[in-house]
């Protein structure tokens, strides 16, 4: 068997689920081959520069990660998964330099035009693992348009960590060297607390915690979300906005991949662009094969707001009272020895989008808290771990 076929055979012979509560099951993940590598990437002080109100910007220069990849690889489905302020992914031998230039022309392309410093790497599965821990995946389906990796394991935590300290680093690409980022974009506006409180939600496990438990533990949570309406889902019909022109449309001039057209040409270009489009979703025009109720209905149901990566990764939103409920329980299991956990608070969502053709149904939307986000209950986390080493 070649190596294509057996890189395609692996990730579509991992079972799909579609019943979020069953995330924990050991079952559900299949080891990554040996030979595969994992790519790392991440922005370098993302706290400071969301304190700047730069979130949009960050959020871009994650998404722009699997949109680099995903056009370089002619849209071939791989495991990924949006980190807010960064991505992580997987790539089979015959993809690795495919996936090396991408990191490293969107790294440049995040520095020239996004003003931010990205750190990636590329770590091999088989270093990985000689550190004593795994890299596992699984398959969940939100919607019968997209499925979405999980990773389990313990690896991505450690290439993470990998990463921040140089190992196994990706240069940036030279000069005048751009990602190919078509279909990237942010044109939807901030998404209001329907119920209160957005909440951004990491939990980790405890060094040492007996993985029973920590089962158990993230079984426990998921089950009392699970009571709300829609899972918590940030993302509705409702709180779907849009104006024009579209607060990302900045970011949408800037990922354009033409750099020979002066930015004030490409700000002309996008601004046209998403008129129509704004225009067409406004007045729920039909154009062709392409239904806006329709679509708006697949943004719903293909976003990404719930995810596991070595950790419970969520945001949600949240009455008061439930986040209480959230937070008492994860005291209690953190108290047990069992999780280290970090919550963000904040009063809105926001959305970056990945739609390289509206016609098609999989289309994905990365979403993150308009406050912070994952990256301030990353260093909620931190600090809890901090103290707990001390």
């Amino acid at each position: 068997m070649s190596e294509s076929n057996e890189a395609d055979q692996f990730y579509e012979s991992i079972p799909i689920f579609d019943r979020f509560g069953s995330l924990m099951d050991p079952a559900l993940y299949k080891p990554l081959p040996n030979n595969w590598s994992i790519g790392i990437a991440d922005i370098v002080q993302s706290t400071k520069a969301i304190r700047e109100n730069q979130y949009k910007a960050v959020n871009m220069a994650g998404a722009a990660v699997i949109a680099a990849l995903k056009n370089a690889l002619d849209g071939s489905d791989f495991p990924y998964v949006f980190g807010g302020d960064g991505a992580s992914f997987a790539v089979p031998p015959r993809d690795l330099k495919l996936a090396r230039d991408a990191l490293a022309a969107t790294t440049a392309w995040v520095k020239n035009d996004l003003d931010l410093v990205m750190k990636a790497a590329l770590v091999p599965v088989a270093c990985i693992r000689a550190q004593g821990v795994d890299v596992r995946v699984a398959r969940f389906s939100p919607s019968p348009n997209v499925t979405y990796a999980m990773f389990s394991g313990g690896g991505l935590e450690w290439a993470d960590g990998t990463m921040r300290r140089g190992g196994f680093a990706v240069v940036p690409a030279p000069p005048g060297i751009r990602p190919d980022l078509t279909g990237l974009s942010c044109r939807f506006e901030e998404m209001p607390a329907a119920r209160g409180v957005v909440l951004s939600l990491l939990i980790v496990p405890a060094r040492g915690a007996d993985p029973d438990a920590f089962r158990a533990a993230i079984d426990d949570i998921v089950a009392v979300i699970a009571k709300s309406p829609d899972m918590s889902n940030p993302v509705s019909l409702a709180g779907l906005r849009m104006r024009w022109p579209a607060a990302g449309a900045e970011l949408e001039a800037r990922a354009a991949r033409n750099a020979e057209v002066p930015l004030f040409v490409r700000r002309s270009a996008v601004l046209v662009r998403t008129f129509i489009y704004y225009f067409i979703l406004r007045y729920g025009i039909r154009v062709g094969s392409f239904v806006p109720m329709t679509y708006l209905q697949q943004v719903v149901e293909n976003s990404d707001f719930r995810k596991f990566a070595d950790g419970l990764r969520m945001i949600l939103d949240c009455t008061p009272d439930l986040v209480g409920e959230i937070e008492r329980r994860l005291v209690a299991a953190a108290s047990a020895g069992t999780v280290r956990y970090g919550l963000h608070r904040q009063d809105a969502a926001v959305m970056t989008c990945f739609t390289p053709s509206a016609t098609d149904s999989n289309h994905v939307h990365f979403i993150d808290g308009a406050r912070g986000g994952y990256s301030s209950a990353a260093t909620a986390l931190k600090e809890m771990t901090a103290l707990d080493e001390t």
